[in-house]
């Protein structure tokens, strides 16, 4: 005859079970708050490239105010942003203004950009000297 089991020798391996059925929405979950992290430093970026650019553009003579901005605008980037980025001043009534537009990267910075673009805008008043 056989002995009734207790009810934790009938629930023994349950634990393992209900988890390796809810690693991939576990690890789903992960990636996609991952990726929501990227662009959100994207944008963070972007904005913060505009505020360089647009402060070093201010300071630079019109004639070299372009590569001023660039420059600056690109100095801060990681690498992984940097090469996809750009970066335009321009000059109208006394006022600068520089946009940003930067790549958002899937997953792993510096390998693939999803199709669309970050902008980040900044503005000042031009130095008179």
């Amino acid at each position: 005859m056989r002995a009734a089991l207790s009810a934790r020798d009938r629930d023994r391996g349950q634990v393992t079970i209900e988890f390796l059925g809810m690693t991939p929405t576990i690890l789903v979950t992960l990636v996609v708050l991952w990726q929501l992290v990227l662009v959100g430093y994207t944008f963070t970026l972007a904005g913060n490239a505009a505020d360089e650019a647009v402060r070093a553009g201010t300071a630079a003579t019109p004639g070299a105010r372009q590569g001023a901005c660039r420059e600056a605008g690109l100095d801060k980037l990681p690498d992984a942003w940097e090469g996809a980025a750009t970066v335009n001043c321009s000059t109208a009534g006394g006022y600068v203004t520089a946009e940003v537009r930067l790549n958002v990267p899937v997953l792993f910075p510096g390998t693939a950009n999803f199709p669309f673009e970050v902008k980040g805008r900044a503005g000042a008043v031009e130095e008179v000297d």
